[in-house]
């Protein structure tokens, strides 16, 4: 029996020699003893170019725990001699093989886990009565896929990942922030998109605006998110089909409201009162609580019908951000599934009730000083039209470590992608390949700049780190900071 020393002292057993010449065959791999963990599947799958060994395991770290986790690992040449762990989406539920698996085609060992439950990811019902499932969602599953995957690295390879990574976007992108601020060591570099760290005011803002939708008249159809979106391209845009200057936009849509006689091209009071509810945000006491939706893809397919409106009156509850923020709010914060968040007090009193979920839920920290020690490279970025996870939240969430983490320009940038939706999509190019970058970073000490997104048809952006904004001057393009008035 062979056995590896792990970190923290944990031991993994192994049966079979292992050489320093020769890996461990992922048969014999089926074979290991992970702490608290079960092995219940290793094969070998093929890839592009090579193989690599696929482990399931299930782990249970306490008594009412169920993480299902799986580890890929390419076989020989195939690895990079790189760890990286993918984050989850929604409410999770399942396991993202297929992020897995592209990771592992591009040479990577690569896990993920489906959080500590089953679920379609829009679903929370298995939360209620079970606050330690709770936990393993917010955090622990982390964890032990982190601990899982680099055992088994080792007990294939016979020696650690030279390099560890962590990517992750929406519900994926609260949990980097987590592990950059809960397990600081765990990770030589993060990539943290769309980030759904501030949990329980964001679910507050879409309850806010989900209760004006709701009353009589207020409801947007696609015939007004097009008025909409029509408006704010035509006043901050500049012909473009995208706007690149966010917050040099400041779009009212008061321009569209219907005068007397008119029923044709414009929007009504209470259509304006729930534009202004979902442009705004929750509202309390005349303060901002948290911020709201930017402008100009209001009609966008996979903008805000997706997430805010639905395709229907009859049918708007169908839509994403309806459905996970009642599901958060009925079983996480509430405890109550027969809670509607249509009735709910969205003033001072739901500050004080989210608080004991935000300590389990919310990625908030903005000391990251412990990551910065171990070294930790953090790039963060977020379209500017996501109708799912409001963008300026990520600007809230750079300016408060800019503030209470000194130096935080060495390990820290922020991207805000102009005409992106959720992750991916929309007018403006969004794709880059963000861990190559970071990668990159660590690797070579050299701090990303400006960084080229890609879209459909070979169109391109240059994208500036926070709070630079892309500006065309000839021919070229470049990035500048808007200087603040006086």
């Amino acid at each position: 029996m062979k056995h590896i020393l792990l970190a923290g002292g944990a031991i993994l057993a192994l049966a079979g020699p292992l050489t320093a010449h020769a890996e461990t065959t992922c048969a014999d791999l089926g074979k290991a003893s992970v702490p608290h963990a079960e092995i219940t599947s290793a094969k070998t799958v093929n890839l592009n170019s090579g193989q690599a060994c696929d482990i399931l395991l299930t782990s249970r770290p306490t008594p009412d725990s169920e993480i299902k986790i799986e580890v890929m690992v390419p076989v020989g040449a195939a690895w990079n001699g790189k760890f990286v762990q993918v984050g989850n989406g929604g409410l999770a539920g399942s396991i993202p093989s297929a992020v897995i698996k592209a990771r592992a085609e591009s040479g990577y060992a690569a896990a993920g886990t489906d959080d500590g439950h089953g679920g379609n990811g829009r679903t929370a019902t298995w939360a209620l009565g079970h606050p330690g499932k709770v936990v393993d969602f917010g955090t622990r599953s982390l964890k032990e896929t982190t601990e899982a995957g680099k055992a088994l690295v080792v007990a294939m390879k016979g020696a650690p990942a030279k390099r560890s990574y962590f990517v992750g976007c929406s519900a994926g992108g609260r949990e980097a922030l987590m592990e950059a601020q809960r397990f600081p060591k765990d990770f030589d570099g993060i990539v943290a998109g769309a980030t759904a760290n501030y949990n329980t005011l964001s679910t507050g803002g879409r309850a806010y605006m989900q209760q004006a939708l709701a009353k009589p008249g207020g409801y947007l159809g696609l015939p007004q998110l097009q008025l909409l979106q029509d408006a704010a391209l035509k006043q901050c845009a500049g012909g473009e089909p995208f706007i690149r200057d966010q917050l040099a936009c400041h779009f009212d849509p008061s321009v569209l409201k219907c005068k007397s006689g008119q029923t044709e091209g414009c929007l009504t009071v209470p259509q304006l009162t729930s534009a202004k509810a979902i442009y705004g945000g929750r509202i309390v006491g005349g303060k901002s609580m948290f911020p709201g939706y930017m402008p100009g893809a209001e009609a966008a397919r996979g903008g805000w019908q997706a997430w805010n409106t639905g395709t229907s009156k009859e049918s708007y509850e169908e839509s994403s951000g309806h459905a996970i923020s009642s599901q958060f709010l009925k079983y996480f914060v509430y405890g109550d599934p027969s809670f509607d968040f249509l009735k709910m007090d969205l003033g001072p009193k739901y500050d004080q009730d989210r608080q004991k979920t935000a300590a389990v839920l919310d990625a908030t920290n903005a000391d990251l000083s412990p990551f910065k020690k171990h070294g930790g490279k953090l790039i963060q970025y977020h379209g500017w039209n996501d109708p799912a996870i409001p963008p300026l939240g990520s600007v809230r969430y750079f300016g408060e470590v800019t503030k209470t983490t000194p130096g935080s320009a060495d390990f820290y940038r922020l991207y805000m992608i102009p005409g992106m939706l959720h992750c991916q999509g929309g007018a403006g190019p969004g794709a880059v390949d963000w861990l190559t970058i970071l990668d990159h970073w660590v690797e070579e000490k050299a701090a990303p700049h400006e960084v080229t997104a890609t879209g459909p048809g070979g169109a391109s952006q240059l994208l500036c780190p926070y709070p630079g904004v892309a500006r065309k001057s000839g021919d070229s393009w470049s990035c500048s900071v808007t200087k603040k008035k006086s």
